[in-house]
C-alpha cells in the first residue's frame, strides 16, 4: 500500500514580502460578487479558496489585516498591497491568484451574486489579444521585465520556515 503526500501549495504576494506554504486539503474554491469584495481585491469579483481543513504557514511575515468589517478581517502586503486573506468567524479564505500554481483551483460557487456586475457574464466573449500581440501597439511591452516575485519558493524560503515580522 502507498501513502498519499498531504496535499501542499505555496503563495504570497506581488513583491514576495509575504509569503505561505498550505499544508493539507484545502475547501471549496469561490467567486464572491459583493461590494465589499470588489472593493477589497479592486477587481470585478473576488477569487477565494477556503482553508478547509488545511493549515496555513507564513514562510516570511504575515499579512497587514484590515477591519472590512464587524466580523472579516482581509489581509494584504502592507509592500505591495496584494489582497492575500478573507478571514471571518467560520473560516479563513486565500486569494486564488496568490497561489504560485492557481491552475488547480477552480472556483465550484459564486456568492454576493446581489452585487454581481451586469457585465462579468459576458467577458468571456469579448474579443481576446495575447500579450504579444498587444505589444505591437504599445512598445514598451515589447521590453517590459517583470519585477515581481517568481511563483515558486526562493532561497530562504524553504517549508516550515516560520519567521515573522
Amino acid at each position: 500500500m502507498t501513502l498519499q503526500a498531504e496535499p501542499s501549495h505555496t503563495g504570497g504576494c506581488q513583491c514576495g514580502a509575504v509569503r505561505f506554504r498550505i499544508h493539507g486539503k484545502l475547501g471549496r474554491a469561490s467567486v464572491c460578487h459583493c461590494r465589499m469584495c470588489q472593493k477589497a481585491f479592486g477587481g470585478l469579483y473576488a477569487p477565494l479558496v477556503n482553508l478547509g481543513q488545511a493549515e496555513i504557514v507564513w514562510t516570511k511575515r504575515e499579512p497587514k489585516r484590515f477591519r472590512s468589517s464587524n466580523h472579516v478581517l482581509r489581509g494584504f502586503c502592507p509592500d505591495c498591497g496584494t489582497p492575500l486573506t478573507y478571514e471571518a468567524p467560520d473560516g479563513a479564505a486565500l486569494a486564488i491568484g496568490a497561489f504560485d500554481d492557481p491552475s488547480q483551483l477552480a472556483p465550484q460557487i459564486q456568492f454576493g451574486i446581489e452585487g454581481k456586475l451586469p457585465y462579468v457574464d459576458g467577458i468571456a466573449h469579448l474579443p481576446v489579444r495575447s500579450s504579444v500581440e498587444d505589444a505591437d501597439g504599445d512598445s514598451y511591452l515589447a521590453d517590459i521585465v517583470s519585477c515581481q516575485h517568481p511563483d515558486r519558493e526562493m532561497p530562504g524560503e524553504a517549508p516550515g520556515d516560520a519567521r515573522h515580522p
